[in-house]
């Protein structure tokens, strides 16, 4: 009787995420209709940004209540094909895609464009989540570690490709579903190292950067001396990190557009372009800055209605909510993020089945990458990389693979006590 009733998509479901979901897409469209010139607003069209913010909502919503019918076994058989569905995708880009902005990154269809880097991020978290689950892994041996960092790596290799570093990035939060599931915490002081050497690599000169390192591991290993296993992996790593110091110079010179560069320059303070690059930052500091306390009201935002903020209603789309609902209004979008994280966070510990916990720690893992750099990059304390903020930016691509995400782990939620 129970599985019977685990079958009815209204059984179980956790309702308060729901509504989280569905008063982030309204706050979204509210938002994505202020950012649009006053003439746009005057008469409703569904050929408005708002207008086909709007389709793109109830569209995913209906998409997420089609997703609660099925079975939430189903998402765990078909894990396989539909992360080589959406690898095939990222590949059909590379050679079918439109260019936008220096990214070959999305597919025209029709009018709309798709843009399968969305979609690779819950392919990547149910076949991660499918190998975990099925195979149990420690994370202890290099056979496992690489088995889970080429299933994450395929696909982000293959964005790089575009090149969209904003998106490619976002795979890296999928080192905490692992790290949960008992990769050791080096790799993620490793991690937390490449990005400390990355800054000081632009602020430092790379000879003295590798004095200090080889001084370091000297000391190190004079320390640790009658420990060879100690003494081999100090050198082991000595030698990556000055093959990575090289390795970002070349990426920076050789990989990376000019206007990436440029960004980094201006994040770390090593040039100032007030009409350039960093235009986009400045002005929407402006806009969030001019809010204060409680936003200069609903359609108010002078720099929001004379479009000083570029892409406003996609990856700026939080100086708009900063400049008409201020302080206050920043603070109820961050707080429903927070509680919707700290949610997801809390049912996926409750599950009984590997594959859906570590499939609910991908998607809490995913939205807190996106919400961080999206708002970080707004109020300018990381560079601009083009990422969009989960169900309120506009964009239909990016609202339904949210969507597909939330929606899969409610299902795998409500049908966690006959999920094996």
């Amino acid at each position: 009787m129970q599985q019977q009733q685990g079958n009815r998509f209204f059984f179980n479901v956790d309702w308060i995420t729901v509504l989280i979901y569905i008063a982030l897409c309204a706050i979204g469209f509210i938002n994505i209709y202020a950012s649009v010139p006053p003439e746009q607003t005057a008469v409703f069209g569904f050929s408005t940004l708002y207008g086909k913010q709007l389709i793109y909502i109830i569209t995913g919503l209906v998409l997420g209540l089609s997703i609660l019918l099925f079975d939430g076994r189903l998402f765990n058989v078909f894990s396989p094909f539909i992360y080589g569905g959406t690898l095939i995708l990222l590949m059909a880009v590379l050679l079918i895609g439109n260019k936008v902005a220096g990214n070959q990154a999305w597919i025209a269809i029709g009018s709309f464009k798709l843009q399968p880097a969305e979609f690779a991020k819950f392919g990547t978290a149910l076949l991660l989540a499918r190998y975990v689950g099925a195979f149990n892994p420690k994370f202890r041996d290099i056979k496992s570690i690489g088995i889970a960092g080429l299933i994450v790596g395929a696909p982000l290799l293959l964005i790089m490709l575009q090149p969209d570093t904003g998106s490619a990035l976002v795979f890296l939060a999928f080192m905490f579903p692992l790290y949960r599931e008992g990769l050791s915490g080096y790799f993620l002081l490793i991690f937390l190292g490449m990005i400390v050497l990355f800054v000081a690599d632009f602020l430092v000169p790379t000879y003295i950067l590798i004095i200090i390192i080889t001084t370091i591991a000297g000391l190190f290993i004079y320390n640790n001396r009658r420990k060879q296993k100690i003494i081999f992996s100090t050198i082991l790593v000595t030698v990556f990190a000055i093959g990575y110091l090289f390795l970002i110079k070349v990426a920076y010179e050789k990989v990376l557009a000019p206007h990436q560069r440029s960004r980094i320059e201006l994040m770390l303070g090593l040039k100032t372009d007030n009409k350039g690059a960093g235009y986009n930052v400045i002005q929407s500091q402006i806009a969030i800055g001019s809010g204060q306390a409680t936003g200069r009201g609903f359609l108010q935002g002078t720099q929001t209605k004379y479009g000083y903020v570029p892409e406003q209603s996609t990856d700026f789309i939080f100086s708009t909510i900063g400049e008409e609902w201020g302080f206050l209004g920043c603070s109820v979008v961050i707080g429903l993020y927070i509680f919707l994280l700290l949610r997801l966070i809390n049912l996926a510990e409750r599950q009984r089945s590997t594959f859906s916990r570590v499939y609910g720690y991908s998607v809490a893992c995913i939205l807190f990458f996106h919400v961080f750099i999206n708002i970080g990059m707004t109020i300018g304390i990381i560079p601009v990389i083009g990422i969009p903020l989960p169900l309120i930016s506009y964009g239909g691509s990016s609202l339904w693979s949210f969507t597909i995400l939330l929606f899969i782990f409610l299902k795998l939620d409500s049908n966690r006590m006959g999920f094996i």
